[in-house]
């Protein structure tokens, strides 16, 4: 990873925007995605599909799929129709790893040292020219802590919660809004409880809250700092 490659960083919790303004940021700049929340995700979704048990403490062999789980996953970004496309082996598995059986699941393995510092390397390497927009939990705090802007998005879980459930709605599958703020909330607590890269804002990273903003205002808002900086 250079140095001199821009790095944006944009943190915050499940459901706050976050691939949504990178996504945006990403094409205002031709810059690179890593979406590392994706990656977690795909490591959850495989562990799924094998039916690893993954409550502590993990199991040796266990952590020995984990880890070859990890090492070997073929992911590709690819923007098609305005969205981001996830391409596991080619097969394209954006929507499926945002059920939230399997967002569940990333936040348990995400919790799991191993797994995170077998990412570790992985996600610095996408840092390629022209730059790099970094989607995640811990992007400006422990894989770019020397990142040009960092960027913390933040909103309720009640808030968080009702975007979700209007996504699911819209879509034809059935919510209930309580349980999608308990399980928020539930997951909140456990990102930022965890031994291994807590979910915080970085010290030196711009806070924002979305609870009461629109996309347009928040993209707005972060390609001002990012202009600052970069001069884009």
């Amino acid at each position: 990873m250079s140095s001199e490659i821009p790095i944006i960083t944009l943190d915050g919790p499940s459901g706050v925007g976050k691939g949504t303004i990178c996504l945006r940021v990403a094409r205002a700049t031709g810059f690179h995605i890593l979406d590392s929340g994706s990656l977690y995700r795909l490591v959850g979704l495989l562990a799924g599909r094998r039916k690893l048990t993954l409550e502590a403490p993990i199991a040796p062999e266990v952590l020995a799929q984990l880890s070859e789980i990890t090492k070997n996953i073929d992911v590709s970004y690819v923007e098609a129709n305005g969205q981001l496309s996830i391409q596991l082996a080619g097969e394209e598995v954006g929507e499926l790893i945002r059920d939230e059986a399997v967002a569940a699941l990333a936040s348990k393995v995400a919790a799991i040292p191993e797994v995170r510092s077998a990412l570790l390397a992985r996600q610095r390497a996408f840092a390629e020219a022209p730059g790099l927009v970094a989607d995640g939990r811990d992007m400006g705090t422990a894989i770019f802590p020397k990142a040009g802007v960092k960027i913390f998005l933040t909103a309720s879980a009640e808030e968080r919660a009702k975007r979700r459930y209007k996504q699911l709605i819209e879509k034809g599958t059935d919510a209930n809004l309580a349980a999608l703020v308990a399980d928020l909330k539930e997951r909140d607590e456990r990102d930022m409880k965890r031994s291994a890269s807590p979910l915080m804002a970085a010290d030196d990273a711009r806070i924002i809250d979305t609870s009461e903003m629109s996309i347009d205002a928040v993209a707005r808002e972060v390609m001002e700092l990012v202009a600052e900086r970069y001069d884009i």
